[in-house]
């Protein structure tokens, strides 16, 4: 589960994010549960139907249930600005460039400096090899419509855009297989256009990049 184990410092920064609103969420709904539990045994109904106190106003609740939101609407927004920061921003100097060009219906991945290149079908998709510990930037494209590169671990998406380049970081921080998939529908075998990310060890990527493919990790 991605949220327990997420695949790289970026998919880290978009955890604490989300645990942030979660956590902020089942605050607000035990405070909203609570004031009805409160009032529904406060103000329940008596012998004789009394009718519970009426007011018109109270400025001191008014000006609370304004303050308060607006306070966590903002702390949210700034927490997120933050993990947005670091999800989008991009190495100077990453320890290697891909490219990865989405097609109907699979994917292909250039592996930029080497001959390396990996082309994947609906029945057979293809590999994507991530160095652990190292920070490798995606350059995305598409080739025909729009697509989305998905990885769930990642805890993040991708569009690929025909004609737009769209550039991330991965810094991937544990070894293992990763599914991914595209998740903008496009077409009639879109179900079918997967792939697999796999994090190896930094000396298995490099004899994977030396033997021109011909060795997988």
């Amino acid at each position: 589960m991605a949220l327990l184990h997420a695949l790289s410092l970026q998919a880290e920064a978009m955890r604490s994010d989300w645990w942030v609103f979660i956590f902020a969420g089942a605050f607000v709904w035990l405070v909203v549960v609570g004031l009805i539990v409160f009032a529904s045994i406060r103000w329940r109904a008596r012998p004789g139907n009394e009718q519970p106190p009426q007011f018109s106003s109270n400025a001191p609740v008014e000006i609370l249930t304004v303050v308060i939101p607006l306070l966590m609407v903002t702390g949210l927004f700034l927490y997120s600005n933050r993990a947005e920061y670091v999800v989008d921003a991009l190495a100077a100097s990453p320890a290697a460039k891909i490219d990865v060009t989405a097609f109907r219906w699979s994917w292909e991945f250039a592996y930029e400096g080497t001959p390396v290149v990996v082309y994947g079908t609906p029945q057979s998709p293809p590999t994507l090899y991530l160095p652990v510990n190292r920070t490798v930037q995606i350059d995305l494209r598409s080739d025909d419509v729009t697509h989305s590169f998905w990885v769930p671990a990642l805890l993040f998406k991708r569009d690929a855009i025909p004609g737009l380049v769209n550039r991330f970081d991965i810094s991937p921080t544990r070894l293992g297989n990763y599914p991914g998939r595209c998740a903008q529908f496009c077409g009639l075998e879109h179900a079918l256009m997967t792939f697999t990310v796999r994090v190896v060890p930094d000396a298995a990527y490099d004899r994977y990049l030396a033997s021109d493919g011909a060795t997988p990790p």
